[in-house]
């Protein structure tokens, strides 16, 4: 078995520290000439998992190995380097990808100069590398959110010294300028506007895993989003933890209204951002967003939970008072918003009676979609070391109760849709008929209908004939 080289290992006491300054660092490796050699004209594969920002993470790491010569590829059979970017938010995320690294053994027997490395949030947690060093001796490198500028420098450290290698830094973070990009999409773009968290949510590992929350200089983001634009992207998505905090560290006046309000100007025909805080959301957000035509009238607003004593509990810094009134706030100057959450149940030892506030304030806020889930400890966080006295079959039951008041509202909403015109950007061909082209409405409704393959990536008018629960369908209006 090979060695194994610990650059750093992950550190949770570190990883809560807030204390350092952030540096904003402009990339600038010069990769060897025996890295571009060994890995020019191969195959690179990446699969991700979790979130936005681990896609956003994705296509910057696939531009570092472009900038090497390698070719990307969508068959894990193929690749010379594999890269299974990992999530940490849910232990089912982190089953499935514990699957993946196992159905990697095989194409490391067949192929002995595959690397295969494991990033992402995962990676961030000493007890998962230490298993995963066990169990997959096949895993070669370990690198974590920190560490993604570093990605060449670990080839070259795992062809050099030939062995196993491990460097997952835990710090506050800094921000990386300039690194190669390769967009996984050629009409829709994420654009990082801030990195890490601050909330410290008592179930929550992304503060952990991602760092101080820090902002990027506006004119690093205007100049990604000028050059998004001239190449032809038809909607951007203004990317952070907690987007509505940005511009606090950088102490110099810039709040998210005012950037949210520039990136508009620029003319991408689509604005989105994700995702918001509800006790960090102010009205002049509102208001940019009720001025400019271009900004989509969606909001994803999470509220977790609709008890004040789970709330508190779970450390949100809001009560579900204070929610409704800023729901309250945007529906009067935005009064066709489209209004998404999230919502745990079953936190620890939460009652029947909270799940019922929680159904009663959703209804009231009329979500017109929802990501919904069983509370799931993640280690080192202060909610995994409370004692639950609720039983899983219990939370199990409560948690379809939830689904089932949700879902009469979301019906509502795509049954009040039906019959009239909406725009919709095309994605492509739908995952499930071939024969009909699906895309989003600017409220993030899912529609399919019929259309020529040319119309990929155009924004185009559909008249919506069938309503279901997470789907539309609709028919194409020629002008």
């Amino acid at each position: 078995m090979k060695k194994t080289i610990f650059e750093n290992m992950p550190d949770m006491d570190k990883a809560r520290k807030r204390v350092d300054s952030i540096k904003t660092i402009y990339y600038d490796y010069k990769p060897s000439k025996e890295l571009i050699d060994r890995f020019s004209g191969k195959y690179a594969y990446i699969h991700t998992h979790g979130c936005q920002a681990n896609v956003r993470d994705e296509e910057t790491m696939m531009g570092l190995l472009e900038s090497i010569g390698m070719i990307k590829t969508d068959d894990p059979s193929k690749a010379d380097v594999a890269i299974i970017n990992t999530c940490a938010v849910r232990e089912n995320a982190e089953d499935k990808v514990f699957g993946e690294i196992g159905e990697f053994k095989n194409l490391k027997a067949k192929n002995k100069n595959l690397v295969l490395m494991l990033c992402g949030c995962m990676v961030e947690q000493k007890h998962i590398i230490e298993q995963t060093l066990e169990r997959y001796p096949h895993v070669d490198v370990f690198f974590g959110t920190h560490n993604i500028q570093d990605l060449l420098k670990l080839l070259d450290e795992y062809i050099t010294k030939k062995s196993r290698y491990v460097d997952v830094s835990s710090f506050e973070g800094n921000i990386i300028e300039k690194m190669p990009v390769t967009r996984i999409d050629n009409y829709k773009a994420f654009v990082n506007i801030t990195y890490g968290c601050d909330k410290f949510c008592t179930y929550c590992i992304v503060p952990y895993t991602r760092g101080k929350e820090r902002s990027r200089d506006i004119n690093d983001i205007l100049d990604e989003c000028k050059i998004l634009v001239d190449e032809g992207f038809k909607e951007i998505t203004l990317l952070g933890q907690n987007v509505d905090s940005y511009g606090k560290d950088l102490k110099n006046g810039v709040t998210f209204a005012q950037l949210l309000e520039e990136v508009a100007k620029l003319g991408i025909p689509r604005l989105r951002f994700l995702t918001s805080y509800p006790s960090d959301f102010k009205d002049d957000v509102i208001d940019v967003m009720a001025k400019y035509p271009n900004i989509m009238k969606y909001l994803h607003l999470p509220i977790q939970s609709g008890s004040d004593d789970v709330l508190r509990r779970m450390g949100r810094r809001y009560t579900s008072e204070e929610y409704l009134n800023l729901v309250s706030r945007i529906r009067a100057k935005i009064p066709n918003i489209a209004l998404s959450t999230d919502i745990i149940v079953g936190f620890p030892n939460e009652t029947y009676e909270d799940v019922k506030k929680t159904i009663e304030v959703s209804l009231k806020a009329d979500y017109t979609s929802a990501y919904t889930f069983i509370y799931s400890p993640r280690k080192g966080t202060p909610a995994a070391r409370l004692v639950d006295n609720v039983p899983y079959e219990e939370k199990s039951k409560r948690f379809r109760e939830l689904v089932s008041a949700l879902e009469v509202n979301f019906e509502k909403h795509s049954k009040e849709m039906v019959g009239n015109v909406y725009e919709v950007l095309v994605d492509g061909e739908s995952k499930k008929n071939k024969e009909l082209l699906s895309g989003y409405t600017e409220t993030n409704k899912l529609v399919h209908f019929k259309g020529d393959s040319s119309l990929v990536g155009q924004i185009v008018k559909v008249k919506i004939t069938e309503s279901h629960l997470h789907f539309l369908v609709g028919e194409l209006i020629n002008e």
